[in-house]
């Protein structure tokens, strides 16, 4: 397999280094130098590419995905903060008879915990002595706050039959990871569920597992849904 790498930042070295390691052909590696413009996009650099992984900013992304999607290369997308969009990119993906992979967060971990929380509030759905919060804190470099992970999370609440309030909060700071922690309580107790990344590595992973996936499949995927199907 053959990948492209759009977004040359602190994740796309580190899923370079993990496909290298697997075997995987690194293809073009896109960046503000080389695509400020979308000047990197083009059908001669995506020659024989597979999948490309884009971690790159909410501004840039969904432009990327009109860019490559007619040159028949599938996607993975791991950038957040463009989520108002997707019915526009299922459409871009249909219409080009491409395969898209998206999540908030590819750390398999992660969307473990999603269908724990889920849960959780299933259950505490119908007792109204117990309020509830989510809170996270990331790096200082991350740019939207919350989380495209935190707002999937109260997100998955809510689908879940938790109708009441959800008290939110993001911090940015140093160079953490990612922590993010779901709360229920009641005046007799508390419950709270919290999951802690130690470093980027577990997200650029299972970047690289959407992408083996994905390669030669069709449609609009999200993460969770192909890690939990087997």
């Amino acid at each position: 397999m053959k990948i492209a790498i759009v977004g040359y930042g602190k994740m796309g070295r580190m899923i370079e280094r993990l496909a290298v390691e697997k075997g995987i052909e690194i293809g073009p590696k896109l960046d503000e130098f080389n695509n400020a413009n979308f000047e990197g996009i083009t059908a001669e650099n995506f020659r024989g590419v597979d999948v490309a992984i884009d971690f790159t900013t909410p501004a840039t992304v969904v432009a990327n995905i009109e860019r490559i999607a007619p040159l028949g290369v599938n996607l993975v997308i791991g950038t957040t903060g463009w989520q108002d969009n997707v019915k526009h990119v299922r459409e871009v993906v249909e219409r080009h008879g491409i395969g898209l992979v998206w999540s908030p967060n590819y750390s398999v971990g992660v969307n473990a915990f999603f269908r724990i929380v889920k849960e959780a509030a299933k259950l505490l759905g119908n007792e109204p002595e117990y309020e509830a919060w989510a809170w996270e804190i990331h790096h200082s470099a991350k740019k939207d706050a919350p989380s495209g992970t935190l707002l999937k999370l109260v997100a998955d609440m809510k689908g879940a039959g938790y109708k009441r309030p959800v008290d939110t909060a993001a911090n940015r700071a140093g160079v953490i990871a990612g922590t993010h922690e779901i709360g229920f309580d009641s005046a007799a107790d508390t419950i709270t569920l919290r999951h802690t990344a130690r470093s980027r590595e577990g997200f650029a992973s299972g970047a690289l597992k959407a992408a083996e996936w994905v390669a030669g499949r069709k449609g609009f995927h999200e993460f969770a849904d192909i890690l939990f199907a087997r």
